[in-house]
């Protein structure tokens, strides 16, 4: 597959007189697949937003190599521009404009059809309250908004930071719907967003961040796979000495108030047979597979168990070529 966004190695510290220096992004990777729906995930303060912003020309790196649509970044943006759309923190429109004039000012000013502004108010689900001014509009409104002027230009690439934010159940949900349409009509889309639940739901590959480093990336079913330790939970009438049963087997035994999980079991049904030859009936055999929010969690916490982070940064492949410092202009 082609990559569309190509990070790394990406430097940035942020120098205040108030907090001396901080370091937001430590040498950072990413790569981001053509065709694919990208979940980007990091804690607050990890260095999503100020990746985004670095990789759009809004911040000056310190040091690395970024492409975008295999055009270096950000030197050569205005090359590229018309081809990708983006929406970064919250966006700022005119209180008093309705979201249809907002939208044909942005058409026009961009030189897209004005005919286009309507076909993206039925994407995102705002064609009913387009004559609204968007003063009137809920803050999920104004990120379908958002979204409909990062789409105005029928871009290749879509970056998204935060899209669901504001958004009821309904809303979510055909934003989830939005953009595997896109993806299925081959945009690229990269998305930023704490709903782990729906981008595990909707993407194709993940990248984890945190305090400026990539922890993990790959595939979704992947990365999950990684942390997939065969547990079971198992709950029997005597779950006390059916757990010492299976813990005499060599098999990791944690013991609850009214089961226990077995850890490293290659096929369920030893538990049964075993158990069943003392008599002991099995009234529940349950697999407890990792979710991307608990891998998430163990990944990004304050205390990572030891050794995730070698084992993590062990299964990614490193970048094809050393990272090369990056050209900016002069402000």
């Amino acid at each position: 597959m082609t990559a569309v966004i190509e990070i790394e190695g990406l430097r940035k510290t942020y120098r205040t007189l108030r907090r001396g220096e901080r370091m937001a992004l430590d040498g950072f990777d990413m790569v981001v697949e053509a065709g694919q729906v990208h979940g980007f995930l990091g804690p607050n303060g990890s260095g999503k937003t100020t990746t985004l912003r670095t990789l759009l020309g809004l911040v000056r790196a310190d040091g690395g190599r970024m492409r975008i649509l295999d055009h270096a970044a950000p030197a050569e943006l205005p090359a590229i521009v018309d081809r990708v759309g983006a929406i970064v923190e919250s966006p700022q429109f005119f209180a008093n404009f309705t979201g249809r004039r907002t939208l044909r000012l942005l058409a026009q000013a961009g030189g897209v059809a004005p005919t286009r502004v309507d076909e993206v108010l039925e994407q995102v689900g705002l064609r009913d309250r387009a004559n609204e001014r968007v003063k009137a509009y809920s803050l999920g409104m104004k990120q379908r908004l958002a979204v409909a002027s990062a789409l105005l230009k029928g871009p290749e690439l879509l970056i998204l930071d935060e899209p669901a934010n504001g958004l009821d159940p309904a809303g979510i949900r055909e934003m989830r719907d939005m953009m595997r349409g896109l993806s299925a009509a081959g945009v690229t889309v990269l998305v930023s967003s704490h709903i782990l639940a729906e981008i595990e739901l909707i993407c194709d590959a993940v990248t984890i961040i945190s305090r400026g480093r990539r922890v993990v990336a790959g595939p979704v079913a992947d990365v999950l796979s990684r942390f997939d330790h065969g547990e079971f939970r198992v709950r029997v009438f005597d779950h006390v000495r059916a757990a010492e049963i299976v813990a005499e087997s060599g098999l990791p035994v944690k013991v609850n108030d009214d089961h226990f999980v077995v850890s490293d079991l290659a096929d369920a049904a030893w538990i049964t047979e075993t158990l069943g030859a003392h008599q002991l009936w099995v009234s529940e055999l349950t697999p407890l597979t990792p979710d991307l929010e608990s891998v998430f969690l163990q990944l990004t916490g304050t205390e990572p168990k030891p050794g995730v982070r070698q084992q993590v940064d062990d299964s990614v492949q490193p970048p094809a070529s050393p990272a090369a410092p990056i050209e900016v202009a002069a402000s």
